[in-house]
């Protein structure tokens, strides 16, 4: 009876016999295929592999670097107003704060009065000038009335008609005639020396000068009370302005982190270094942005690793020195405009092409 009975056990059965039973055709190019396929695939792989193997050097010790620009004020004063936040983008130019330009206003008013106050110096200056000139022409005037007297006294003295001591008179006065005219030169001299002008302000009462001088300053600075923007960018650090602070001059008061340039720090290993030259292409990725690749190229190639300008370098002096491999900094530049926002410190992942250039 089991002989003549036509079903088939399908637990002991044959897989393929049970698909030709069943009407499927058997899967006879999948074997071929996993034997030449699968070391072809390996073959082009490692052929890629070889191809690619020393073309590049990457590290993901580096970090994204922008201009950060402390702001300080150039005058010192209370601050009164403040226009900016944390995190607030700005343009150059913008207001940051303002300090109070009472002090500075005063300053202006007083220049303005001292150069009031030369302008009256010169004037007088000038008019004892012309009267020492009046005061010539009247010494000149008694020179010559009393070389007269004098003279004619002389004259009375050969005929016997006057004295020796009105002849010594006469002679005196002369003498303090003579003198009032030297002393009205001698005046007119000094008074001509102050209003004389130098030659690094010709034509200009150094008086003058320097009370205008004293205005432009009082006015710089009280321009300079308004604090704004020198490049656009992100503000950072703005904690640090509060109205009624004093602010110190040449304190850096804001932080603006410029926008308009961004690179990237690159750590690479010194056994990296051999081939890799300034021009060379590089790629970019950011950790924060994933799928982000820019552009680039090797900018410049650092003057010393980054132990030899850290803060406290390596002694290796001792005699438990370790060789470790240093870190040489390369300044990546990024050569097109990235879609989403860089921001300083930001990780990335740097490859170089050292077959370039």
């Amino acid at each position: 009876m089991a002989d003549a009975d036509p079903r088939i056990d399908t637990a002991t059965a044959d897989p393929i016999v049970v698909e030709t039973a069943a009407g499927k055709k058997p899967r006879r190019w999948l074997r071929p295929l996993l034997m030449f396929g699968v070391p072809l695939i390996i073959i082009a792989m490692a052929g890629y592999f070889w191809a690619t193997s020393g073309r590049f050097v990457s590290t993901d010790n580096a970090y994204v670097s922008q201009d950060k620009v402390s702001v300080a004020s150039d005058v010192a004063g209370r601050i009164v107003a403040v226009n900016v936040k944390e995190n607030q983008i700005v343009r150059a130019g913008d207001l940051l704060f303002r300090i109070d330009p009472d002090p500075y206003r005063i300053a202006v008013a007083q220049a303005n009065a001292q150069i009031a106050g030369a302008q009256v110096a010169v004037q007088t200056l000038q008019t004892s000038y012309q009267g020492t000139g009046a005061d010539i022409v009247a010494a000149r005037d008694q020179i010559a009335a009393a070389q007269e007297d004098y003279a004619r006294q002389a004259e009375l003295m050969k005929r016997g008609f006057t004295t020796r001591a009105r002849l010594q008179q006469s002679q005196h006065g002369l003498q303090q005639a003579r003198a009032a005219l030297q002393s009205a030169e001698a005046s007119a001299a000094e008074a001509r020396a102050k209003l004389a002008t130098g030659s690094a302000v010709p034509g200009q009462n150094p008086q003058i000068a320097a009370a205008q001088v004293a205005r432009s300053k009082a006015q710089l600075d009280l321009s300079r009370t308004e604090v704004r923007a020198p490049v656009g960018g992100q503000i950072s650090q703005a904690d640090r302005l509060q109205v009624g602070q004093m602010m110190v001059s040449g304190l850096p008061a804001v932080t603006i982190v410029a926008d308009s340039r961004s690179w990237v720090e690159a750590n690479f290993k010194e056994t990296d270094l051999n081939k890799m030259r300034v021009g060379q292409a590089a790629e970019v990725s950011f950790d924060a942005y994933p799928g982000l690749h820019l552009k680039g190229h090797v900018a410049s190639i650092g003057a010393g690793t980054g132990s030899e300008f850290s803060v406290l370098p390596a002694q290796n002096a001792n005699g438990n020195w370790v060789k470790v491999t240093q870190r040489v900094p390369v300044r990546i530049a990024i050569d097109e405009k990235s879609p989403r926002q860089l921001i300083a410190g930001l990780s990335a992942d740097v490859r170089v092409d050292i077959r370039g250039n």
